[in-house]
């Protein structure tokens, strides 16, 4: 079962994702606010980490900074999402796909399954 690591600080949405993806197959770990992000990819090592961009204390594209800069973390897939299109500036720090909220489930499905050379579809 392929593993997201949902990084989401809605309460709502995180149950929504959580019900829908695991109904699409997926295993989800959703992070707590606050908990150390970076030791958790590592320790779960997600197919795919799906990561809001505005965060309540926390800033989504530091995060997509740090994962990128680590040296056992760099090449994992992630999805950024976000109710402003930030996709430009989510896609110059690495990110490998940007969903606009709100959006159909179909499209994160979509982006989620990886292509044929194992990367995410480009949005």
């Amino acid at each position: 079962m392929p593993k997201v690591l949902l990084l989401e600080d809605d309460r709502d949405m995180v149950t929504l994702l959580r019900t829908f993806l695991e109904l699409e197959g997926y295993t989800v770990r959703a992070v707590a606010l606050g908990e150390p992000v970076l030791p958790l990819v590592e320790r779960e090592k997600p197919d795919v980490v799906l990561l809001d961009v505005f965060l309540a204390g926390q800033n989504g594209l530091q995060i997509l900074e740090s994962i990128r800069a680590h040296p056992r973390l760099g090449a994992t897939r992630v999805v950024m999402v976000s109710g402003m299109d930030v996709s430009a500036e989510c896609k110059k720090k690495g990110a490998d796909a940007f969903l606009l909220k709100p959006y159909m489930p179909d499209d994160l499905v979509r982006l989620l399954k990886p292509t044929a050379d194992g990367a995410s579809p480009a949005a």
